[in-house]
């Protein structure tokens, strides 16, 4: 078994009725200025939205940022969280790597929609509009303090982007599952390969009945688990398929699962 580190510090509150529990946890973490970020369905997060949010939350003098929505409305608490933390400092900095992130303000997420992992990831990305780029920046920062985690609040998600979301579930096990590593971890790709197996089967009964309270919840925790870095443990992964997914969302703004499905036909037949 090859070597690995795994932090996942992430408090999750996982089922019917979660989301009740809010005030409460937010509370024991000694937080009481709650800036809530939230929005509609974006394929990806703005940065001059950021900006601006980063200056409200500020003048609201927060000190818990919490994401009520899926991974872009996460990915930009993060980025806010960030910014309430460095004040001084451009967002955009810190995804640009001219400087680097040291701190940040407690946050927390509400997910509406399984798809990205956010929730309990390491990641986050920001698209600049400005220039097309969209980049992602990678640290133990991005783990959020809290996950709210109801699969009844999925249920009303455009069928798009919940099959778009199943896309992206997949693509960060994948992207983790095939590797250049001689030696493999055996734990490590079983739990990859359970993981795809449930999403797949859980996925064609959401095809006919997006409310089946199982399957979304099935497809929400696997969410969460394809990319807390669980089914990579000891892997070397490159993400080319993201990376070259993030082109194509940051030029023509599509929905990061429809950007990944495009390219990974291509990047795996090259495999063969």
């Amino acid at each position: 078994m090859q070597s690995f580190n795994f932090k996942c510090p992430t408090e999750i509150i996982f089922g019917k009725g979660a989301e009740t529990h809010i005030a409460e946890k937010i509370r024991a973490y000694g937080k009481s200025r709650v800036f809530i970020v939230y929005g509609g369905v974006k394929p990806n997060p703005r940065l001059a939205w950021v900006r601006g949010a980063i200056n409200d939350a500020m003048l609201f003098k927060a000190d818990f940022i919490l994401a009520v929505g899926g991974g872009s409305v996460i990915d930009s608490a993060k980025a806010v969280a960030h910014g309430v933390a460095n004040p001084g400092v451009d967002i955009w900095d810190f995804w640009s790597g001219k400087v680097k992130l040291t701190r940040t303000t407690a946050m927390g997420a509400v997910l509406t929609l399984a798809a990205a992992g956010s929730e309990t990831s390491d990641s986050a990305v920001i698209t600049n509009e400005e220039t097309g780029k969209k980049a992602g920046l990678n640290t133990d920062l991005n783990r959020p303090t809290l996950a709210f985690m109801n699969p009844e609040l999925a249920f009303t998600a455009p069928k798009r982007q919940v099959f778009c979301g199943i896309a992206d579930i997949l693509m960060h096990t994948l992207e983790r599952y095939f590797t250049t590593d001689p030696a493999p971890n055996e734990m490590t790709d079983l739990i990859a390969e359970g993981l795809m197996r449930n999403v797949i089967k859980q996925s064609r009964v959401l095809l006919q009945d997006q409310q089946n309270y199982d399957a979304m919840s099935e497809i929400m925790y696997c969410g969460s688990l394809s990319h807390n870095n669980l089914t990579g443990l000891g892997r070397a992964k490159d993400f080319a398929c993201h990376k070259l997914g993030h082109e194509l969302s940051g030029r023509f703004d599509v929905t990061h699962g429809a950007s990944l499905t495009t390219v990974w036909g291509s990047w795996a037949g090259s495999l063969t």
